[in-house]
């Protein structure tokens, strides 16, 4: 959430780059140093635990199980390489001659050290400086809507209908099917005093998608104004509430929870059509906007590494071909039937799967890159 909620319109420099180089890095290597750890733990053989991709700069053998350990010249990512992942081999010790609920646990623990390292990053977010919530700036005047059953000028919004708001969506998902005359029922903070607003909508809540947040707006009378950019914004900002210490503990689980089923959401719009692939972007496009909001300060910075962290955790255990979820789809099947699916046409299936996935993030890539 930034200061403004800007319409249209954002940019980036070398350092907003920079500090997104760096998240994404660290969510990476937090993910495989997930799946060495649980792999460590169950006897598996590790080859290789490495930070970023290309040459290696430094490296350094253990003595005790042989892992090799390297730092590289290309900062985009980094690797676990498990002795015997991609073939069969004799070593009992091999990723392959595991049984297979091993080896889920090893899979699936790098999108828990994701999560993990990202409910941290909420919790001390929320400590710091307080859970972001919306706060409403000047309100459309009308003769039909009156201040009784208006959102008022400095509101900060903490619910809807009985539940708390974390993100637009959530009012989104509250307001949607309602229509213009309709009342809702809003927790608010108003003159540092909690207490709750009947808000009578100025318009229909027929949201096309979670993005539709024009017409949230609109519905709760919030007013525009143009920037000196030129571009329109709405009165609607940012404010940091704080709450008691379990009430901050609770809130960011929810808070985490909610990330995840806003990703979910985006990506049940995204199969239905509700939502097009221009609203997606490619790694290009991910490390953009991930600084521009980074290099905002250090909550802006903390909000985005967490929800970088909840998407690749929810993104990895998807069952997509070459993705974490797809290879724990082949070892229920192995459980379930005791008898593996040959290897190669695993191999063949996750290469096909690998090769789609980078195809598709540059597709979208293009698209935005078409639409500026």
């Amino acid at each position: 959430m930034t200061k403004s909620l800007l319409i249209s319109g954002a940019g980036g420099t070398v350092l907003s780059v920079f500090l997104a180089i760096l998240i994404l890095l660290a969510m990476i290597c937090v993910h495989e140093f997930g799946h060495f750890l649980a792999g460590r733990a169950l006897g598996f053989k590790i080859n290789e635990f490495a930070v970023g991709f290309g040459p290696k700069l430094f490296k350094r053998r253990g003595k005790k199980h042989g892992t090799l350990f390297s730092v590289r010249a290309v900062p985009l990512g980094g690797f676990c390489a498990f002795q015997g992942e991609d073939d069969e081999q004799d070593d009992p010790a091999s990723f392959n001659n595991k049984k297979p609920w091993q080896r889920i646990i090893v899979l699936v623990s790098g999108a828990l050290m994701n999560y993990l390292l990202a409910l941290i990053l909420i919790i001390v977010g929320f400590f710091s400086f307080g859970q972001p919530c919306y706060k409403m700036g000047a309100v459309v005047e009308s003769e039909t809507y009156t201040a009784e059953y208006s959102l008022a000028e400095g509101d900060v919004i903490l619910g809807v209908q009985g539940k708390n708001v974390y993100f637009a969506t959530d009012l989104i998902a509250a307001l949607k099917g309602k229509s213009e005359g309709d009342k809702v029922v809003f927790d608010v903070e108003r003159g540092g005093v909690r207490q709750n607003a009947e808000v009578v909508l100025r318009a229909d809540c027929n949201f096309k998608n979670s993005s539709d947040i024009s017409k949230l707006w609109r519905a709760l009378g919030s007013d525009t104004y143009e920037g000196e950019d030129g571009n329109l914004y709405w009165c609607v900002t940012a404010q940091n509430c704080r709450f008691s210490f379990f009430s901050t503990i609770g809130r960011s689980f929810a808070y985490s929870f909610k990330t995840m089923g806003t990703i979910f959401r985006v990506l049940g719009e995204l199969l239905t059509g509700s939502l097009g692939l221009s609203a997606m972007g490619g790694p290009v496009t991910t490390i953009r906007q991930t600084g521009a909001i980074a290099v905002q300060g250090v909550q802006s910075f903390l909000q985005v590494a967490a929800y970088i962290g909840v998407n690749l955790a929810v993104f990895n255990l998807l069952p997509i071909p070459a993705l974490d979820g797809s290879k724990v789809i082949f070892c229920l099947i192995e459980w379930i039937f005791r008898k593996p699916v040959p290897r190669k046409v695993e191999a063949i299936i996750h290469a096909v799967g690998f090769v789609l996935i980078i195809g598709f993030a540059v597709l979208v890539d293009l698209m935005q890159f078409a639409r500026c």
